[in-house]
């Protein structure tokens, strides 16, 4: 059964609870729990951390605390009963816990050690408060180590200040708010001065003035090694000061024995001193700690002859010093004992014994030994602070040690009024004796008595040092052999004051001696009374003592016989008739010296004090006495104060009349003395003797007469000396005066009370008088109102003795009315003035309710004056704060009340003026103390004194005036933060008071200035105030810690959510003058609703609708609200307001009153774009202020630009976002997106002349001005980009405007920069990027991303697993969906990220371009991949049954076509999809697209070689060829045919009869292509490399014949590489220029056909190596889309022989640019694009290496994801296959590459799409040096093809367009009449092509070098006919008579190699005007040598041209030229010098 606890209620957990029970609350360790209930050892209750959740927890895990329940039931609450800083140090620890490791990970490490430390020391600090076993004192220590740590702490986290009173937390509710203030500061320097050094002494509070600290030295003797003296000794330790040359305390005495132990047992370890009472100037002299050494012993120490064991002499031995300076430093940082090595030396001379330390210390090394090592006193010092009783506390173990007590000679800085003191120090300085008949100087020894009147030996009054009892005889040491002896030895005399008088001291002088008896022989004495006769004891000086002989015999017994003779020179003189027959004969060669000071409170040196206390003695000199008092030393008198005082008034009773003045002038002189620091503690004495002892009855008389004599003569005299004085002295000649008159009273029974009364009345008319006099002329008048002002108020409590409080204050009013007003007196009287008041305020009197009644008044009068002047700020804030705190504390409400109205009507006005104007000169402090004073004001205030403050404004316009004034206030306290950060109660405090006198204030605003008299200004004012209000940082409740926020919240509430309600009401209030604050408030409103506060969003949000509605009713729509909300909620939100509920409380609330309005459509539309806009604003707001990369923020940046321009069509925050985008770009280095992206600002200016405002970075100008800058600007960032096609247009537009300005330098330099941009486009390398597609699925995206798909530009070099690593780490949460198909809804609106990537190609817009031929490639490049809309990606999949045998017949593609929103490039690096569209690809497209794109790029690679653009280096060609015609052979293009040449298919698909056609011809085709490409080979082919070539012979000769069956015509058009001749016609027909139906042909296919190889969805059949040399990787990759089962079946498909599958592939497969996997390709691989291929490494070398280190870092096929986006590669059982190993081997092994050094990267590989060209113009062009061989292979004629609509005929005319019809960014061209060469040269050569003498021969329009000066091909001289049409043109277009030259070398396998090199170096090589070629043989004989050359008719060539030619081939040119050819020796000279250079750069 659950019962409910009655004292269990509050506890802390003991041991962590897991909860593991039903209901458990889960529960750690230190914990603090709420206890509700109780059950069988389980307890019901919360946790204090989470209050909300009740559970059960075991009642054994819990330690029960005491605590006080109130409210009992089931509200109540619990409070822990314990010392409330024990709970301050719980909850802090608790709050820094989090905080401490937060300091780990920030990398904080120093502060994060510190905490620690502090927390573990406050963690010890509360366990010993919670012990219960400190003392009270120690308690108070305690908590101030616990506070100066948690301020510290609090500090250095950050966190906020708790302002203390004693160690406790001040309650803010229980105290004024200028009290609250002053604490704050209080615990801000408390803080600062922990911060700097964290336990010094916190100043001490309620002091009147400072005392100066004393310093101790703890000095404690650690041991005293030696090892030679083996005696007795004594250490004397002292602190002398070098620079005065005497000691300045006394000595502490250590003795030990010869072993360096105590002599004493029981001082083992306790061996310590304390020099006390040091002063600050003391610590500045030159001190040093002196030790003296004197050994007790034999008078030798070596010999033990000298003198007798049994007598023992003191000795001196050595000495030490330390000087204090050297080591101060450390022992004020060190705080604790620290030790020290002292060496001690000994005396070379013992007469110098008494200057040692001095020596020492000067260092004269001559005097003194240095001690061995053995020696040396090893003592430890501390240094403490503080006066004795602190010390005593502080250190209580030190003092229990037996600490000695060492004084300092003569009285310290301060003395108390306890401290007693009688002691006499006396110095024993030196002697001169007499030789007395011996042959040595004398061992003399002095031994001293103190003697009492009656000849007794004063038992114990000699010490010899601090630390060692006190003795009744002194024993000086002995110097040896010494009759002037120095000793120098100090010796403390503590005679008791009732035996001073009448005692004496007597010196006896003995000659010791070192014979064998050692006697010790008396030969004289000395003496010295301690008193003289006149009662004064003997004076601090050296005295000069006779000596008087004697012996041993002598007898001292009566003392009287000695005493009567003089001892001294005075003496002597002041008794000069003495017998000489006496006993003692003084010996006049003889003296003795030794010297006095005296330290004792009650004996006295000064004669007039002696005088003044016996008066009675010398009654006619009292004047003269009384007189002389000023002159006695202050420390005299006050040990005799209370003597003097009974004296003086003993005096004035005397004889009042003519002592009076007198004895008031002494008492006065008395009274300021203990105004003296130095004396300032004996004020108590004073206070004592007043009360207690004091018995003048009838003195207050005479010092009333003579106050007010004093006060009536300062209008008279010039010199006010002692009128100031008197007026000092006023406290205590009042306390005299009341403590008299008391007396006389009681003595009398109240008699004269009138008379009293009136005298005390005609005094304060005097000081009134006294104050009203004008003192501006008089500096000593004004000293004296000055003095007078000062004491003043000191005299209230003694007057409140004798006079009721009203009375008093009726007496002080008066004093203060009489004062002239700020305006006649002088700036320091005013300060003077001010400081009395204050003192007043803070005095007893103004406490009572009585007194301020009357006083308040006159003090407002003053303080109103100075404030209306801005004069003595502080000193008047002071005074108000002390009112205030006064009035807080006051009890009587009714009182409380009225002054409370005082000070409103007298204060509240002036303190708002004076707020306002200190606040606009930033005075902090000063601004600080008003504003506690004016919210202390305002806090008092009720509800009465409002209604009178307002009742009593005369009219509307002073309560106007008031309203501004004070809000005004307001709003700056909060702009200006007056109040620090961390002042959280301070600043809450605050933030209530102004609610409170907000909703005071609200109604008089409303009710004043609403209807008719409608103030806009007012409003406006108090509008701002409560938006600046609810927006304050401390208001924020979220941002701070939970219990925090709770305490805030119990005290306080939300007062934002007050205050928005304030707002609401009185925005309803304004009825039809809300029109006036729309748009100007709904910014600061939106502000308002944008706190994280639901309750005050609900309260404002509805504003909006209605200023919406009101705008409406005046004009009709509200595009006011609608444009100021979206300007306002930008900025906003991007400076971190708002969040998603926001946005959709936003929505839902407006749009929920707008469905009510007749306006609800266009309503609705804008409530909907403003909720859209916040999403986006939200997603841009997260991405910037998060760690995102710059591809998100540049994504956010475009939707949010996008937004403004399209659905709300904001055109200047638009362009404010260009310009942010345009900076993330440029921050990016994405230069082409940033030219774009301003672009946009570019085209919404004109060229016009208006005038424009300064906007972002613009400064004002005209729009033409702006507009020139930007176009300028973007052009600039087109050519960072490299992207100089889209900077040409804007060149011509500005050349536009300077040419109709005839601004032609502008002109000339815009030209010329064009002109360079079309240099930079023909010369420099650009790189093509890939692009990628990723889908952004799940709805944890941001807005603008989610369930959205894009297409991305990537980066130089970047590849699609690069490209997926990016976007992954770019979002971190996000999964890779590992298929290409699209997801569903379920991914669709998951709580997940999903990323879809993959790569796509692009579909280029200009295909024109494109198709041109003469287009250099670096010129098409750029449009393959620029102003792109359109991308592709394939997926190949099976429809129907799968074929088993022949798979290609099933194998559909489905082909997805992206359509993107703007084309890449542009604003961004990525664009989302627009629109999608699938088509499938029948399986007879596919073969027929993959056959012509392998045709394509096998045209392209070829004509490269031929025209010189790749190395000689054949390797690229060899892999590609290998490629192609291995998988022929082994069932490439078989399958083909079997799949769609069957006639099965045929009947099936009778539709696809053009498209079979079509495939025919383009295997025929194919197979023309293949014979030119081995006939280059042949040319270029390594001999190393001679057996890969007959292989592809043998190979090719196969496939050949495999395509026998389907084309009948074949093997008699194109016997190639057979060795029979064939019919001329053939040759003719096979060779001659391409006709224009072949030239057709080419562009038979459509225009998505012709993008390049590089770019086409599928891939090809044959396993070639796409684009690299070097990038040889034995990998069968293909990017499929099937299961990777699969993978094998498409790879046996594509390579049916097994021997041979995946030949050769490249390295790049896995981001290859044709995003489009296909299994059904002619080769294993796609082509890379040129981006790729200029990938490779410059060098051949490096090429190389960069392949094989490409192929080690590719993963096999198992470690790869086998899907769309990552291709799978297939190997031979893991291992590559044979052949592949084999021609690896070759090509990366053997090759020897050949480096041409004109050629760039770029031109050394393959460009990615060929222009189309005719196969018989490549064999015209085959490369020269192959020329010269003997025999030929014949290519195929090309069947004729009709040419597409739309495709260009190839016509020299079809290029002849003006030059304006070109696209607008294609470099313009010259153009010359020559044919066009249908083979594009070389992008970069500086030489383009040819001019043939046939007209079809078409050159380039490149400026690549080209083949010109190489070719085989003969030219004429002359510029051949032109014909108009390609069809007139005649298919052979050579001269039958003149020679041909074989194109390319029959390879003769029936002959050896020898013969085929034979007839290399036999044919001759010559240049023809015409190509020719040998007549084929007939396949079927046998292979002969070819015939004979016919000889041509050659056109006449000058040599000189010839060379002219070579060297332009060698010289980069821009231009074209027509040229002949040079001789074929030039050719294969340069052939083969191009061949050695390679070897040898190898």
């Amino acid at each position: 059964m659950w019962t409910p606890t009655e004292e269990e209620k509050y506890g802390v957990v003991i041991c962590s609870f897991r909860g593991s029970v039903p209901q458990g609350l889960v529960l750690e360790i230190g914990e603090t729990v709420q206890i509700l209930e109780k059950c069988e050892g389980w307890y019901r209750g919360v946790s204090t951390k989470k209050p909300n959740i009740k559970g059960i927890f075991p009642a054994n895990y819990i330690h029960l605390k005491k605590a006080i329940v109130s409210n009992r039931g089931q509200y109540e609450t619990v409070v822990p009963l314990e010392d409330s800083i024990v709970t301050e140090v719980t909850a802090t620890l608790q709050e820094w816990a989090s905080l401490w490791k937060q300091l780990y990970v920030k990398h904080k490490v120093d502060l994060f050690y510190k905490l620690r430390h502090v927390m573990n020391e406050l963690i010890d600090l509360r366990r010993q408060l919670l012990s219960g076993h400190l003392t009270q004192d120690q308690v108070r220590e305690v908590k101030r180590h616990i506070t100066v740590r948690l301020d510290w702490g609090n500090e250095h986290l950050g966190l906020d200040l708790v302002p203390r009173k004693d160690f406790e937390v001040v309650d803010s509710d229980q105290i004024s708010v200028s009290d609250l203030y002053k604490m704050h500061l209080s615990s801000r320097q408390s803080v600062q001065q922990s911060t700097s050094q964290v336990d010094t002494m916190r100043p001490r509070h309620g002091e009147t003035c400072r005392m100066p600290v004393p310093h101790h030295f703890f000095l404690s003797l650690k041991s005293f090694t030696y090892n030679t003296i083996g005696e007795d000794t004594d250490v004397f330790f002292s602190l002398y000061d070098m620079r005065e040359g005497k000691q300045i305390s006394e000595r502490f005495l250590v003795r030990l024995n010869k072993n360096g132990g105590p002599r004493n047992p029981e001082k083992i370890e306790r061996m310590c001193a304390l020099f006390t009472d040091l002063s600050s100037k003391d610590m500045k002299r030159d001190l040093y700690i002196i030790a003296h050494v004197i050994r007790i012993g034999r008078m030798l120490l070596n010999d033990s002859k000298k003198g007798p064991a049994h007598l023992h002499y003191r000795r001196p031995y050595g000495c030490a010093v330390l000087s204090i300076l050297d080591v101060l430093q450390s022992l004020t940082e060190l705080k604790e004992e620290k030790d020290f090595v002292l060496k001690v030396y000994t005396c070379n001379n013992e007469s110098e014994w008494s200057q040692i330390h001095e020596n020492i210390i000067r260092k004269s090394s001559a005097k003194y030994s240095a001690p061995s090592a053995s020696h040396g006193l090893i003592i430890s010092l501390q240094l403490l602070r503080g006066d004795m009783e602190q010390i005593r506390r502080e250190n209580p173990m030190t003092f229990n040690r037996g600490l000695a007590i060492t004084r300092k000679l003569g009285f310290p800085d301060v003395i108390m009024p306890g401290d007693i003191r009688n002691d006499l120090y006396l110095t024993l300085e030196k002697g001169d004796f007499e030789r007395g008949g011996k042959s040595v100087q004398k061992n003399i020894e002095v031994t001293m008595y103190v003697l009492y009147a009656d000849g007794e030996i004063l038992k114990d009054c000699i010490s010899l040092g601090s630390g060692e009892p006190n003795r009744s005889s002194y024993h000086s040491f002995v110097l040896y052999h010494s009759n002037s002896p120095r000793w120098g030895e100090i010796i403390k005399l503590p005679i008791p004051i009732d035996r001073f008088r009448g005692s004496h001291l007597r010196f006896e002088f003995r000659h010791c001696s070192t014979k064998d008896k050692g006697e010790k022989k008396l030969f004289g004495f000395a003496f010295s009374p301690l008193m003289r006769d006149d009662g004064t004891t003997l004076s601090d000086d050296i005295h000069e003592l006779y000596v008087y002989k004697c012996d041993e015999n002598s007898t001292f017994n009566n003392h009287a016989l000695y005493l009567g003779l003089p001892c001294c020179k005075e003496d002597y003189s002041g008794c000069p008739n003495i017998p000489s027959s006496l006993i003692f004969q003084r010996s006049t060669k003889e003296s003795f010296f030794i010297s006095t000071q005296l330290s004792s409170t009650k004996l006295t040196q000064n004669v007039d004090l002696l005088a003044l206390l016996k008066w009675k003695a010398f009654p006619d000199r009292i004047m003269d006495i009384l007189g002389r008092l000023r002159h006695v030393n202050g420390e005299e008198i006050v040990k005799f104060l209370q003597d003097i005082l009974d004296t003086l008034f003993v005096i004035l009773d005397d004889n009042t009349e003519k002592y009076g003045l007198l004895v008031f002038q002494s008492l006065v002189f008395i009274i300021n003395l203990l105004r003296d620091i130095k004396y300032f503690h004996f004020r108590p004495v004073m206070d004592t003797y007043i009360q207690k002892h004091f018995a003048g009855a009838l003195a207050y008389k005479e010092l009333i007469r003579c106050l007010k004599w004093y006060m009536d003569c300062s209008a008279e005299l010039i010199r006010q000396d002692h009128i100031q004085e008197a007026m000092r002295a006023l406290e205590y000649l009042f306390k005299f005066i009341v403590q008299s008159r008391i007396l006389y009273s009681r003595a009398t029974c109240g008699m004269e009370e009138e008379q009293f009364r009136s005298s005390i009345q005609e005094l304060f008319q005097s000081i009134r008088f006294v104050l009203s006099l004008d003192s501006r002329n008089s500096e000593t008048l004004l000293f004296t109102q000055a003095a007078l002002l000062n004491s003043f108020p000191t005299i209230f409590d003694e007057l409140l003795q004798m006079f009721t409080v009203q009375e008093v204050a009726e007496f002080v009013r008066g004093t203060l009315g009489s004062m002239p007003s700020t305006v006649h007196i002088g700036q320091s009287m005013d300060v003077v003035k001010l400081q009395s008041i204050a003192r007043t305020v803070d005095s007893r009197l103004f406490s009572f309710s009585e007194s301020r009644r009357i006083l308040l008044p006159v003090v407002l009068h003053h303080i109103h004056l100075h404030l209306r002047q801005q004069k003595e700020l502080l000193i008047c804030s002071g005074i108000l704060g002390s009112i205030f705190s006064i009035i807080k504390t006051s009890s009587l409400e009714a009182d409380v009340i009225e002054e409370v109205e005082m000070m409103v009507e007298s204060l509240l006005d002036v303190l708002l003026q004076t707020l306002l104007t200190i606040m606009s000169k930033s005075h902090a402090q000063e601004a600080g103390e008003y504003v506690s004073c004016l919210l202390s004001l305002l806090r008092q205030m009720c509800d009465t004194h409002y209604q009178h403050l307002l009742d009593n404004f005369q009219s509307k316009d002073e309560l106007k005036e008031f309203l501004l004034k004070i809000f005004c206030v307001f709003r700056n306290l909060m702009k200006m933060s007056v109040f620090p950060r961390d002042w959280m109660v301070m600043r809450l405090l605050t933030s209530n008071i102004i609610v409170t006198t907000v909703q005071y204030l609200s109604s008089a605003l409303h009710k004043n200035f609403t209807e008719t008299d409608f103030d806009f200004k007012v409003w406006n004012s108090y509008f701002s105030l409560a938006v600046l209000f609810i927006n304050q940082p401390s208001l924020q409740l979220e941002i701070i810690t939970s219990s925090k926020r709770k305490k805030i919240l119990d005290k306080y509430g939300d007062m934002r959510v007050m205050m928005a309600y304030e707002l609401f009401s009185m925005w309803q209030n304004l009825g039809e003058h809300k029109i006036h604050f729309i748009p100007g408030m709904i910014g600061p409103f939106l502000g308002v609703t944008l706190v994280p506060q639901p309750e005050v969003r609900n309260i404002m949000i509805p504003i909006f609708h209605d200023m919406m509605d009101w705008e409406q009713r005046k004009n009709g729509n509200f595009k006011q609200v609608e444009a100021e909300l979206i300007d306002k909620l930008d900025s906003m939100v991007s400076e971190g307001k708002g969040d998603e509920s926001y946005r959709e409380l936003f929505g839902l609330l407006l749009l929920e009153k707008v469905e009510q309005e007749t306006w609800r459509e266009t309503g609705i539309s804008f409530v909907t774009s403003v909720t859209r806009l916040m999403e986006r604003l939200l997603d841009y707001r997260d991405c910037m202020k998060g760690e995102e990369t710059e591809n998100k923020k540049i994504g956010c940046t475009v939707n949010l630009m996008n937004f403004y321009k399209s659905e709300i069509n904001k055109e200047e925050m638009y362009i404010r976002y260009i310009h942010k985008l345009c900076d993330m770009h440029l921050q990016a280095e994405n230069y082409t997106e940033a030219a774009f992206t301003l672009l946009l600002y570019c085209e919404l200016l004109q060229w016009e002349e208006r005038p424009l405002r300064e906007f972002l970075h613009y400064p004002s100008q005209t729009e033409w001005q702006r507009k020139e800058g930007l176009c300028r600007k973007i052009i600039h960032y087109f050519n960072k980009g490299k992207s100089w096609e889209f900077g040409i247009p804007l060149c011509r537009e500005l050349a536009c405007q300077y040419e109709s300005l005839y601004d032609y330098q502008s002109l000339s330099w815009i030209r010329k920069m064009e002109a360079s941009y079309y240099d930079n486009i023909m010369e420099q390398q650009r790189l093509e990027p890939e692009f990628f597609r990723v889908g952004f699925y799940g709805r944890k995206f941001p807005f603008f991303l989610r369930n959205k798909e894009y297409v991305c530009r990537g980066h130089d070099y970047e590849r699609l697993e690069a490209f997926q690593q990016r976007m992954l780490s770019e979002f971190p949460q996000a999964v890779a969906m590992q298929h290409p198909n699209h997801p569903d809804d379920a991914i669709l609106q998951c709580d997940a990220q999903y990323l879809q990537i993959y790569a796509v190609t692009p579909i280029p817009d200009y295909v024109d371009v494109l198709q041109m031929d003469r287009v250099p490639d670096r010129v098409k490049s750029f449009y393959r991949v620029n102003n792109v809309r359109k991308f592709r990606y394939d997926r190949p999949f099976h429809k129907g049954p799968k074929d088993k045998e022949n798979e290609f017949k099933s194998l559909w593609i489905e082909r997805t076509t992206l359509t993107l929103t703007h084309s890449l490039p542009g604003i961004s690096r990525w664009f989302e999809v627009e629109r999608r569209e699938l088509v499938e690809v029948s399986p007879l497209e596919n073969a027929i697209q993959v056959v012509e794109n392998k045709n394509q790029e096998l045209r392209a690679l070829i004509s490269q070689y031929q025209h010189k653009q790749v190395h000689s280096n054949i390797n690229l060609l060899s892999m590609c060829l290998n490629g192609v015609i291995d998988a022929a052979v082994n069932g490439g293009i078989a399958r083909y045919q079997e799949a769609f040449f069957d006639k099965d298919y045929i009947t099936k698909h009778p539709g696809d009869a053009e498209k079979i056609t079509q495939l025919k011809e383009l295997m025929q085709e194919q197979v023309h292509i293949l014979g030119v490409g081995l006939a280059v080979h042949e040319k270029f082919v390594h001999p190393e490399m001679r057996p890969l070539h007959k292989k592809l012979i043998d190979q090719f000769q196969m496939m050949r014949a495999s395509l026998y069956h389907e084309f009948p015509g074949l093997d008699k058009l194109s016997p190639a590489c057979s060795g029979t001749s064939t019919p001329r016609g053939n040759v003719l027909a096979s060779h001659s220029p391409m006709s224009p139906e072949s030239m057709k042909m080419t562009h038979r296919h459509s225009p998505m056909n012709l993008m390049g190889t590089g770019r086409h969805s599928s891939s090809s059949l044959s396993s070639h190596a796409s684009s690299e040399a070097g990038n040889v990787v034995m990998l069968g990759d293909s990017n499929m889309g099937e299961a990777p089962e699969d993978l094998y079946h498409h790879m046996q498909l594509a390579y049916p022989n097994p021997r041979y599958q995946g030949s050769v592939t490249n390295v790049s497969v896995l981001s290859s640019s044709q995003a489009s996997p296909s299994s059904s390709s002619l080769s294993s691989t796609h082509s890379a694009p040129s981006q790729m291929i200029t990938s490779a490494p410059s060098s051949a070398r490096d090429k190389y290496r960069h392949a094989r280190e490409m192929m080690l870092l590719l993963p096999t096929h198992r470690d790869r994801p086998s899907s769309a986006m990552y291709p799978a590669a297939i190997l031979e059982n893991g291992q590559l296959p044979n052949f592949q190993r084999a021609l690896f081997q070759q090509v990366v092994g053997a090759c020897k590459p050949c480096s041409d050094p004109n050629l760039s990267v770029a031109e050394k590989a393959v460009p990615a799409a060929p222009s189309s060209w005719s196969l018989d113009s490549g064999a015209r062009e085959a490369q020269p040096f192959l020329s010269a061989h003997t025999g030929c292979i014949l290519a195929p004629p090309v069947p004729p093809r009709s040419l597409l609509h739309g495709h260009y005929s190839l016509h020299f005319d079809a290029f002849h367009h003006p030059l304006g019809d070109t696209p607008p960014a294609l470099p313009a061209r010259t153009l010359r009449k020559s044919p066009l060469h249908p083979i594009p040269a070389s992008p970069t050569s500086p030489q383009s092509g040819l001019d043939g003498s046939n007209s079809t021969l078409s050159g380039s329009a490149s400026s690549g070098v080209s083949s010109l000066s190489e070719s085989n091909f003969g030219h004429s001289s002359e510029a051949p006919p032109r014909t108009d049409t390609m069809d007139s043109m005649p298919s052979q277009a050579w001269n039958a008579d003149e020679d041909l030259e074989p194109p390319y070398l029959p390879v003769h396998y029936s002959l050896s190699e020898s013969a085929v090199l034979d007839s290399i170096k036999a044919q001759p090589c010559r240049s023809h005007s015409a190509p020719g070629c040998v007549i084929p043989q007939d396949p079927m004989d046998p292979p002969a040598l070819p015939p004979k050359p016919y000889h041509p008719r050659l056109p006449a060539l000058e040599h000189d041209e010839g060379v002219l030619l070579r060297e332009e081939a060698e010289r980069p040119r821009g231009l074209h030229r027509k040229a002949s050819l040079p001789p074929g020796s030039v050719k294969e000279e340069q052939a083969r010098m191009a061949w050695e250079h390679g070897r040898g750069e190898q």
